[in-house]
């Protein structure tokens, strides 16, 4: 369903769209590219990162690759809020197996007969491998996603994911029955069950992995032959390169191209887990998305 709203720059043009995942609205924007498009991509985002934080990209691959691009907010989270977050029964799974494939659906019901890309900023890639419906995706590209344990975390950076997890924040969100994320300096209230999940995976070896005995599908990328690249960040201290690789192992035996990238490399002074997508690192993005 299509909001009236709409914007128009330079050559593309974007607009809000609204669809249906499962009992639930998604808010997402469409950027679409002046002429016909070359490929459609779905940008599934990070936790607790709302979709505009990548609007700038998402209009550079319509202006610049000419790929149309959606990007949207998880169910109960940024313009997808239905409620407060305490009042929310969402879970990290349901961001992940519902809203995921509902983005791409619509974004099939857009540009139907185009090859489909999937772009997953952290946990946009994370349980990807578990997802059905993969057959008209032509390449996923990971970016900063992994399977991570809270002893992967390089110091500093480890003792604040243990106050996180084991700290001060448990039991503020068993008394506030949310996450309150801008309190903790996290930047995004969340419900309590997408933090709950989600602190169960960084603190079990295995994540979410079949043997852990978590209950969610097996991953069966494998069987799909669908190419991944996947883009570690040499200074991420949230998502190290080791627990991107390790998400890449999950994704099976498939053609995969693996690629760190460091900042002073790039002429960057910090790309760490959310810089890939700044406006400030546009430099990046042509390694991300290369013309065809």
């Amino acid at each position: 369903m299509l909001d009236s709203h709409a914007e128009h720059a330079a050559d593309i043009r974007v607009e809000d769209v609204r669809f249906a995942a499962g009992d639930a609205e998604l808010a997402g924007r469409l950027s679409h590219p002046a002429g016909p498009a070359r490929a459609a991509v779905v940008l599934n985002g990070a936790t607790g990162v709302p979709q505009g934080y990548y609007r700038h990209f998402a209009r550079w691959l319509a202006a610049e690759r000419q790929m149309a691009c959606l990007t949207f907010d998880y169910r109960d989270f940024g313009a997808s809020a239905r409620m407060h977050p305490r009042r929310s029964q969402a879970t990290m799974a349901e961001w992940a197996l519902a809203d995921q494939p509902a983005a791409r659906r619509e974004m099939q019901r857009h540009y139907a007969g185009v090859p489909l890309l999937v772009i997953g900023h952290s946990l946009g890639a994370m349980l990807m491998p578990l997802q059905d419906g993969l057959t008209d995706v032509a390449r996923m590209i990971v970016v900063a996603g992994g399977l991570v344990h809270h002893h992967d975390h390089p110091w500093p950076y480890r003792a604040l994911a243990l106050a996180f997890w084991f700290g001060h924040v448990p039991p503020l969100v068993r008394a506030l029955g949310y996450l309150p994320g801008r309190a903790v300096g996290f930047g995004a209230d969340l419900p309590a069950g997408v933090y709950w999940q989600w602190r169960r995976w960084c603190t079990t070896p295995g994540s979410y992995l079949p043997e852990t005995g978590l209950g969610l599908p097996t991953p069966r990328w494998t069987e799909t032959g669908i190419p991944v690249d996947l883009f570690a960040m040499a200074d991420d201290d949230v998502v190290p390169p080791a627990a991107v690789w390790r998400l890449g192992d999950v994704y099976g035996d498939v053609p995969q191209q693996r690629a760190v990238l460091d900042p002073q490399q790039a002429g960057l002074q910090k790309i760490g887990h959310l810089g890939a997508f700044a406006r400030a690192n546009a430099a990046l993005w042509p390694r991300l998305v290369p013309p065809a």
